[in-house]
């Protein structure tokens, strides 16, 4: 049967790259993205829309802010997919260049739905659906951001980044609580296996992508229930 690859994230370059590698294992997956929503005239970098280049992607729809329409989008993943082998949720969240006073109520509200609260319940999801199936593998992708780097720089000039770092920053430390109740399955128990990567190479998304989907390839349990580091340990595979 098909290997079923559903990818859930931000709508970023990283996104992007996990799609293209995915295209290299399957003719089609199941893709869904959390569009940016900060409008921000000042950034130079413009980044390409989540799923622009993947002709397999199969697009899905997702409130973040719903717990009924994560099980909707597990589902219809599973329907459309016949099943999901490797759930891949990729948290590279966009940058909001404000002060404190100017961020409005409703961009809080964005923030904490989209990028803070959608994670909570797809996790809980992918975790009923893994146990029920009895197989599969639960990958959490959380890019560290570093001050002064990537996308998430405009000019030194500019105010402090205050959604990237946040919402990051609770993406890993729910990412980390799982991977420490997961551990490998002759020890949790569980069916399936869960894996954490992260890297703090900035423009490194095509070979960081690369590196994780080839770890997925090959686990076979060793790898669950722990964060996996790029580029160090890809320089001793």
């Amino acid at each position: 049967m098909t290997r079923g690859i559903l990818i859930a994230g931000n709508e970023s370059s990283l996104f992007s790259a996990a799609a293209t590698e995915a295209l290299k294992r399957v003719e089609s997956f199941a893709s869904v993205s959390i569009p940016n929503r900060f409008p921000s005239p000042e950034e130079k970098v413009v980044m390409p829309a989540a799923g622009e280049s993947a002709a397999g992607a199969i697009p899905l729809s997702w409130n973040p802010a719903s717990p009924i329409s994560a099980r909707t989008l597990v589902l219809s993943a599973e329907n459309r997919l016949k099943q999901i082998n490797n759930a891949i949720i990729v948290c590279s969240p966009p940058a909001v260049f404000k002060t404190a006073e100017t961020l409005s109520p409703d961009e809080i509200e964005i923030l904490v739905n989209d990028h803070i609260k959608g994670w909570f319940f797809l996790i809980r999801e992918f975790f009923l659906y893994f146990r029920r199936r009895g197989e599969g593998s639960l990958s959490l992708v959380a890019p560290e951001i570093l001050p002064g780097s990537g996308a998430n720089t405009v000019s030194k000039n500019a105010p402090a980044d205050l959604v990237g770092p946040s919402a990051s920053a609770s993406f890993r430390a729910f990412a980390s609580g799982i991977l420490a109740q997961s551990g490998s399955a002759s020890r949790s128990g569980e069916p399936f296996q869960v894996m954490g990567f992260t890297s703090a190479e900035a423009g490194s998304e095509r070979d960081f992508a690369e590196w994780f989907f080839k770890i997925i390839d090959e686990d076979a349990g060793k790898n669950s229930g722990r964060w996996h580091k790029y580029p160090k340990l890809k320089l001793f595979r």
